[in-house]
């Protein structure tokens, strides 16, 4: 197995987990939807308030974003602005993609992971909750998603790594093939 192979297996493991993860939470979604519109009818109705549902609803929002930014990374599905990027060789966007990934996106992900740490374990010392009456328990599990999201993000950012990595090593493979003698005694 040559190593650009190995490259791109070990990203496939890593966006496997993450597309995994943001299939999964994407069902929250719709649960979100249709939690918002329960409390949209029951205030509209019943002139009621929940400061709970209405929690449940950001909680919700927070989840999506923070576990399945990593899978919108995966699928590229963040916003490009690619004005000389998309014609350029494949080689070139492979370099720039690899030069981001650990120049920026990497320490990007590693210090959120890093800083959000002592607030993650100070909300788990005191077991937070709302901070309203009414609110939901646990808010100590939502910051807990601050350093789950930062390991999913260094997580992709180390797949797509490799990913690019297999790239420049495939481009290269056959770059040697077609500058061989035999190549070109063919042409």
């Amino acid at each position: 197995m040559l190593l650009f192979e190995r490259y791109q297996t070990l990203a496939a493991i890593g966006t496997s987990i993450n597309q995994s993860i943001g299939r999964s939470v994407a069902w929250l979604t719709l649960a979100m939807v249709v939690l918002m519109a329960g409390i949209v009818i029951i205030r509209g109705l019943l002139n009621a308030n929940s400061v709970a549902a209405q929690e449940l609803v950001t909680y919700l929002h927070a989840t999506v974003i923070m576990l399945a930014s990593a899978y919108t990374l995966a699928e590229q599905g963040h916003v490009r602005v690619d004005i000389f990027y998309r014609r350029c060789s494949r080689k070139y966007q492979a370099w720039v993609d690899l030069v981001g990934n650990i120049a920026f996106l990497l320490p990007f992900a590693l210090v959120t992971a890093l800083v959000s740490w002592g607030f993650v374990t100070s909300a788990w010392a005191i077991q937070e909750t709302s901070a309203d009456a009414g609110g939901l328990p646990a808010v100590f599990l939502l910051k807990s998603l601050l350093v789950v999201n930062g390991a999913l993000l260094a997580l992709q950012a180390i797949a797509d790594s490799f990913r690019q990595l297999a790239t420049l090593g495939q481009l290269e493979l056959e770059g040697a093939v077609t500058d061989s003698p035999e190549a070109q005694q063919h042409d």
